[in-house]
């Protein structure tokens, strides 16, 4: 349960102001059927984040246990840091639009995910706790928990939440997280 909590909370604070929140934001004005769009999210969070979190399985199992206490470590003091510096979205990829809010989706999360914060910290999440199955879980509840509002309510605006503070309270879990990673 420890790895479904810690993942579910983790990335659901990591992506408010993520570059694939807003990006929802833009398929919910751009689409009507936000159904589509929610689903689209959905399966590409779960494709993402479960290759992500096989390979910090994968990865975890080539390294020593201290090695390994240590990179993990390491790797949340890092994404505190990465946190702190906000995503915007990339020019819109146009020529997806045209296969329909589902396929458009999925493409676009997908590629938008790859190397982004929360992708890294399914990584981690998943080698600190050797639970592959429930890091996924949890990290792709973040995902929903962070992205569906947005696409509901359409109108709503990341710009209009505090994200400097949201930022900071971000970099500070997983500073928290590296912390406890030596401690325990």
């Amino acid at each position: 349960m420890e790895a479904l909590l810690a993942s579910t909370v983790t990335v659901a604070i990591a992506e408010i102001g993520d570059k694939t929140q807003l990006l929802a934001l833009l398929l919910a004005a751009r689409f009507k059927n936000k159904t589509a769009i929610i689903l689209g999210i959905l399966l590409s969070t779960l494709a993402n984040h479960f290759a992500a979190a096989w390979f910090g399985q994968w990865a975890i199992d080539w390294l020593s246990p201290e090695i390994a206490t240590y990179l993990v470590a390491g790797s949340f003091f890092a994404i505190a840091l990465w946190v702190l510096v906000p995503d915007k979205v990339d020019a819109e990829e146009n020529r997806f639009y045209k296969m329909g809010p589902f396929i458009a989706t999925f493409i676009l999360f997908f590629l938008a995910e790859m190397g982004d914060k929360t992708q890294v910290a399914t990584v981690i999440l998943s080698a600190k706790y050797d639970a592959l199955a429930m890091v996924v879980m949890g990290t792709t509840l973040g995902m929903m928990i962070a992205n569906v509002p947005v696409v509901i309510a359409g109108h709503f605006s990341a710009e209009k939440l505090p994200l400097k503070w949201i930022h900071r309270g971000c970099a500070l879990l997983f500073f928290m997280l590296g912390v406890a990673t030596l401690i325990l």
